[in-house]
């Protein structure tokens, strides 16, 4: 009985503890797909040429944020705004945030305006830094610290420092 028991506590306890969701569970239960995915990898060669936008607050994006992103936001998000500045619909857009579930909403607006070339980051920020990606801090220099939105999320940042 007692084995019985102790068994039982294993079997649960490692259960518990490889139930953590990967990336991929995580994207598969919040998102729904509307727009395609463009990987880490995918968007750090040199040939890809698009506009990054980054869809987080400014706190986030003061912390870190990729080379050249466009902070557009997402809880004040303005699509007429955006829109403005990007006048071609043809233009290759790629929205991104911590871990690409809020950039899929922003990014869905803008393909609902007529954007026809528009991706999301497939795991966001924390999936570039995963992967040893630069990202860069308010002053356009190199940062190891990555604005983990919260301790929930932070699970899935991997690398660097983490700013709450």
């Amino acid at each position: 009985m007692i084995r019985t028991v102790i068994f039982y506590i294993f079997a649960l306890s490692t259960f518990i503890g490889f139930s953590q969701d990967s990336i991929d569970d995580l994207l598969k239960q919040h998102n729904s797909n509307a727009v395609p995915y463009i990987s880490v990898q995918e968007l750090a060669m040199p040939k890809t040429e698009a506009i990054i936008l980054d869809a987080r607050e400014q706190s986030e994006y003061q912390i870190s944020h990729l080379k050249n992103a466009i902070l557009v936001g997402y809880n004040d998000f303005n699509l007429k705004q955006t829109t403005q500045n990007i006048q071609d619909k043809d233009q290759a857009i790629v929205v991104y945030c911590s871990l690409g579930i809020r950039s899929e909403t922003i990014a869905n607006q803008l393909k609902k305006a007529g954007y026809t070339n528009v991706r999301n980051l497939y795991g966001g920020i924390f999936e570039w830094k995963n992967n040893d990606f630069e990202v860069y801090n308010l002053n356009d220099r190199k940062t190891d610290s990555i604005h983990a939105f919260s301790e929930h999320w932070s699970k899935y940042l991997l690398k660097g420092t983490k700013v709450y």
